[in-house]
């Protein structure tokens, strides 16, 4: 009974160390994200951190149409980078799930 609870706790730990270790990754896993027009490129890490801003001098004219773009790419870059965020986290706990009797809904 012991060895199983011993076993089932290093493979707990071992789990938390690969999730940490994906996190990392994540951080320099880039993804890139334009608007329809290519006038706002933006780029951050799967993490969800910005890490450039390109706007198209035809849009500092405009304070209005500049927020537009700014939040409608910004939305559409973060949901991108949560995807992928998710899929890869989920993807390492999945796998590191002991083998528990009735727990069999989270594999």
């Amino acid at each position: 009974m012991f060895g199983d609870i011993m076993g089932m706790m290093g493979k707990i730990k071992e789990t938390q160390q690969k999730v940490e270790e994906t996190k990392k990754r994540l951080d320099s896993l880039l993804i890139d994200e334009k608007s329809s027009d290519n006038l706002i490129n933006i780029t951050l890490t799967a993490n969800r951190k910005i890490k450039s801003i390109t706007i198209d001098d035809n849009l500092l004219s405009d304070k209005e149409m500049l927020e537009d773009y700014l939040i409608f790419t910004l939305n559409k870059a973060i949901e991108k980078a949560t995807n992928v965020n998710e899929t890869e986290l989920a993807a390492v706990a999945k796998e590191g799930m002991p083998n528990i009797p009735g727990m069999d809904m989270f594999k």
